[in-house]
């Protein structure tokens, strides 16, 4: 069996949205392609990218965390 992988998607931690919004979009060059929340008071999810890189940033617990894997 031949398995191809096409892409890697990192799921980064977001504790500040508007901190990261300076970082990926203003510091970096980042562009936001789409926002995701079950409800107005659920954490967001979110996908960002420039030039063929994508990275998706998320508030929800446990996602992305500082010093995962």
């Amino acid at each position: 069996m031949d398995i191809k992988f096409e892409s890697v998607v990192p799921i980064l931690r977001m504790f500040d949205v508007v901190k990261a919004e300076e970082f990926y979009q203003g510091f970096l060059g980042f562009a936001i392609d789409w926002d995701h929340r079950f409800d107005d008071n659920a954490p967001l999810y979110r996908q960002v990218s420039r030039a063929g890189l994508i990275l998706h940033l998320s508030e929800h617990h446990g996602d992305g965390s500082p010093g995962g894997a």
